[in-house]
């Protein structure tokens, strides 16, 4: 499918909005939505074999919604006013979906979704705040304003698919926001030199990497070349990097406690994304957290392993899956992970 700025002449403000009748019923729509999942490189797909057929044309209308208004704010015109214009477009179309009159066919898709589910429109707006954010603001003082600007840009989507799945209670909301900000950082931090030369952003606090001198210059210059611009960039690099890092294993541990108070259903799909996230946090570590020069992926054979891990909480024996899980409370299990870390700040 082509790209979502491609598609702007199509099925943009010129052609979707008040008085224009949708261009797609729902059954196209749904078709569309699952078209672009499938379309666009991801770690993991969002239409694995792991989703339940029932809950795949849901998640595909919350993808949809989702690579939109990234696309909006990230590719689509000029950063600035014009990307600011078309995110409040953006907005006006969940405005009508909520109100029962769905244009856009990313948004006549969703409409049966956020009320077969009862999810409330100010998660998808918090997602489109937090791109307009980033058209105003380049640079992060603190870990907990970056960790603040997270409950906008990350953070619903856990939401959301727990809703999906009707497992959202305060308390599991609560440990998904720690998943979902650690996934978010990690992603952050493996586009430490992507974000830099292709948007002129830098996630990493500026509380990290305050006392490097002339830092910005360094890593702009590392970030070009490839290699560091001189003999001791990388290892002040690497001591800002490290507490970020340490940070995103602490969130990650104790999101884990989510993991055993979902349904068979929604396990599977949540455990593969949060070892996803454990995994390129450790594959930055392995590149010892060089990302100004380098960005770690996931690799195919990594992501198959990671997907039977997750499909083993589908097929194994309860008993099994039981032994599994008290073993690696007790820090037995081969997941790479510390039985006990320390609480990271919030």
């Amino acid at each position: 499918m082509a790209s979502v700025t491609a598609q702007l002449a199509e099925f943009g403000p010129g052609r979707v909005g008040p008085g224009i009748a949708p261009l797609m019923g729902e059954a196209e729509a749904v078709t569309w939505c699952k078209a672009l999942a499938v379309g666009h490189y991801e770690n993991f797909s969002v239409l694995s074999s792991l989703v339940p057929e029932r809950l795949r044309p849901d998640f595909a209308a919350v993808y949809a919604f989702c690579r939109w208004a990234d696309d909006l704010g990230d590719e689509a015109g000029t950063a600035g006013e014009e990307r600011l214009s078309l995110l409040a477009w953006w907005r006006g179309e969940l405005d009508a979906c909520f109100a029962g009159a769905p244009r856009h066919p990313v948004f006549v898709a969703l409409r049966p979704a956020v009320v077969r589910h009862a999810i409330p429109a100010r998660l998808f707006d918090d997602l489109i705040r937090a791109f307009e954010l980033d058209q105003v603001r380049t640079r992060w003082e603190t870990w907990d304003e970056l960790v603040g600007y997270c409950a906008l840009s990350a953070d619903p989507v856990g939401r959301i698919v727990l809703a999906l799945f009707g497992q959202a209670t305060p308390a599991r909301c609560a440990m998904s926001d720690r998943i979902c900000t650690a996934l978010q950082v990690v992603n952050h931090v493996q586009d430490v030199q992507r974000d830099l030369l292709e948007r002129d952003r830098i996630y990493l606090p500026r509380e990290f990497t305050r006392g490097i001198p002339e830092f910005e210059p360094r890593l702009l210059a590392a970030a070009r070349a490839g290699h560091a611009p001189d003999h001791s960039f990388l290892a002040e690099y690497r001591a800002a990097v490290r507490p970020v890092v340490d940070r995103c294993h602490a969130l990650f541990a104790e999101g884990r406690a989510l993991l055993p108070t979902l349904s068979g259903e929604a396990m599977p799909v949540v455990r593969l994304f949060v070892e996803g996230g454990e995994h390129v946090l450790r594959a930055i570590e392995d590149w010892n957290l060089d990302t100004c020069i380098h960005r770690p992926r996931l690799g195919r054979a990594a992501k198959g392993m990671l997907v039977a891990r997750a499909w083993w909480d589908v097929t194994a024996p309860r008993w099994a899956r039981t032994h599994a899980g008290r073993a690696a409370a007790a820090g037995m299990a081969p997941s790479g992970q510390a039985a006990c870390a320390p609480e990271a700040p919030r």
